[in-house]
């Protein structure tokens, strides 16, 4: 009788070779019709550029984004803003791989949108697979293409390069903001608006007829933050020193 051994090692080999074969043709695919896209609104040509690092699990930063919108809804024709990826805290990487993979239907900011209106529900959901995938049918998304560049290997490097042009421009913490390449400094929401209107050229009692129509003290949300993460870090990743691998957990 020959060696079973034998068989079973061929056996296994051929399973081995059937798997790495199914997941390389299965990347391939989740690659197809992929374009890096850089996020951008307003006036990609206007003279002012407004740049973000932010992370969707950062609580600051779905404040600041409400306070984003309505400086673009003032000043969109006159403001180039782009937003990049910052994960700070990598508890829910799926959320990031969602916006992309929504980025190429043409829905990335209105899924961000969503993602920051939403922070707590799935922030702090058991199963936040479900509230990502709600998102993207409200956007009416193709969801089964959405679901496949979820796992694009194209996009999952977009966002370490992402980070990679934080950590080279001495992003530590999100949000953080750069006026026409200069790193912003604030403690208040006025002071924020006020180095816009400055670039802009524009007269601080002209915005939202003599005063900011939003209210949000900076300081306040260092601390929540701060909070945030004291509470949560148990299990939780956070990236320091160098560029760390974002796993796809869906």
């Amino acid at each position: 009788m020959k060696n079973p051994w034998i068989a079973i090692g061929v056996v296994a080999v051929v399973l081995i070779g059937g798997s790495v074969g199914y997941s390389q043709w299965s990347m391939q695919q989740a690659n197809v019709g992929v374009e890096v896209i850089d996020h951008v609104k307003g006036n990609p040509d206007a003279e002012v550029t407004l740049l973000e690092f932010s992370d969707f699990e950062c609580p600051a930063c779905a404040h600041m984004a409400s306070a984003v919108n309505e400086v673009m809804a003032m000043y969109g024709d006159n403001i180039r803003f782009e937003y990049r990826h910052f994960p700070v805290i990598n508890r829910n990487p799926q959320a990031l791989h969602a916006a992309e993979a929504a980025g190429q239907q043409g829905k990335f900011f209105e899924y961000h949108d969503l993602l920051f209106a939403n922070f707590e529900e799935w922030t702090q959901s058991p199963t936040p697979t479900r509230q990502l995938r709600r998102f993207a049918e409200e956007l009416e998304l193709d969801i089964a293409l959405w679901q496949r560049h979820m796992r694009s290997s194209v996009l999952r490097n977009k966002i370490r390069d992402d980070f990679a042009a934080g950590r080279e421009l001495g992003v530590t913490g999100t949000p953080t903001f750069f006026l026409n390449g200069e790193r912003m400094n604030f403690a208040t929401f006025d002071d924020f608006l006020t180095q816009i209107q400055a670039a802009l050229g524009v007269d601080p009692e002209d915005l939202f007829g003599g005063g900011p129509a939003i209210d949000i003290d900076m300081e306040a949300l260092e601390a929540e933050m701060q909070a945030e993460l004291d509470t949560n870090l148990d299990g939780v990743e956070v990236i320091g020193d160098g560029v760390t691998d974002i796993e796809l957990e869906i």
